[in-house]
């Protein structure tokens, strides 16, 4: 499949306003995104996970071809309200909504529902993530009693058009956090850092997933920042700067490892936005249909020197 491109929106460092504070000139961004080689934007806004499913159903509704990426995270709705809300999002979209599980809350009120302790925390993802699956899945109610939650009469009589195959987006370095993802991650999310690094965390990304006969089901996504203008944002990234056709060569190199997606930061202004889609994004396509028939072997592509690939924030 074709490298994608995903959006994902951070702070103006002028005024620190959130992407989505005014809708009006998030509607013209999106606008920019959507035609400018993007397929993808993440919702992640600190307000909460109640408010990041309002401003997905928004996203969705502005847009016609974007899937939209919904940062959420277990604790805060039970699996029975999630499942149907998210549902009914999917379905009203077309199937373009993604669920992206992370561990941490964006928003210190919805920390209050966080379990003590790493392992605990991510087997309540697990189990979340499960029951999610099944109410998306089964044609009766069903009842459940777990570590986590107790369900009654659970079930969700109106379903997605992916029903339990809605793309789920993890990501962690842990054991623990890669066992979960092995199991149930559509999309890994790598975190930054070099060449190597990053091979090896997906080769043992690939090792869990493995265990659950899920190895060749699993894409993966890398988070790069471009510094084009005085965007700033707290993503953790892989920090690429110079000219387009130096930032698309870096890219090369790292889609010569399998990556399948990258995710954009540091692109907010309707400027930076535009110019992302003209230069960068069409420069690596470019250089990637030329090579479309070669034999594109891991780590083929090394970066020049000189350039930068240093894992920041």
């Amino acid at each position: 499949m074709p490298i994608e491109f995903t959006h994902v929106p951070g702070k103006t460092a002028d005024a620190a306003i959130p992407f989505f504070y005014d809708f009006a000139e998030t509607a013209t961004k999106l606008g920019l995104i959507e035609d400018g080689g993007f397929q993808k934007i993440v919702v992640d806004d600190s307000a909460g996970l109640l408010t990041n499913m309002d401003l997905a159903a928004q996203v969705l509704d502005r847009t016609a071809s974007l899937e939209v990426v919904l940062t959420h995270w277990a604790g805060v709705v039970e699996p029975t309200v999630a499942a149907r809300q998210l549902a009914s999002m999917d379905r009203k979209s077309g199937g373009r909504l993604a669920l992206r599980m992370i561990s941490e809350p964006l928003n210190d009120d919805d920390a209050e529902s966080r379990p003590a302790g790493h392992g605990v925390i991510w087997q309540r993802i697990d189990e979340y993530l499960v029951l999610l699956k099944r109410l998306w899945s089964n044609d009766r109610p069903f009842d459940h009693e777990g570590a986590f939650y107790s369900i009654k009469g659970g079930y969700v009589p109106r379903k997605g058009p992916h029903g339990a195959d809605l793309t789920i987006r993890m990501g962690g370095q842990s054991g623990t956090a890669l066992k979960v993802a092995g199991r149930h991650a559509d999309v890994f999310e790598l975190a930054p850092g070099s060449i190597d690094d990053v091979r090896q965390l997906m080769e043992r990304v690939r090792s869990a997933a493995a265990e659950h006969g899920r190895a060749g089901k699993l894409r993966f996504a890398l988070p790069v920042r471009i510094h084009q203008g005085a965007s700033a944002t707290g993503h953790k990234a892989v920090d690429l700067s110079g000219p387009p056709a130096q930032v698309a060569l870096s890219l090369l190199a790292y889609a010569g490892l399998g990556i399948d997606e990258f995710m954009i930061v540091g692109v907010d202004t309707p400027r930076e936005i535009a110019t992302a889609g003209r230069e960068t994004i069409a420069l690596l396509r470019n250089s990637l249909a030329r090579r479309e028939h070669d034999v594109f072997q891991p780590g083929a592509y090394a970066p020049r020197t000189g350039l930068e690939t240093l894992a920041a924030r």
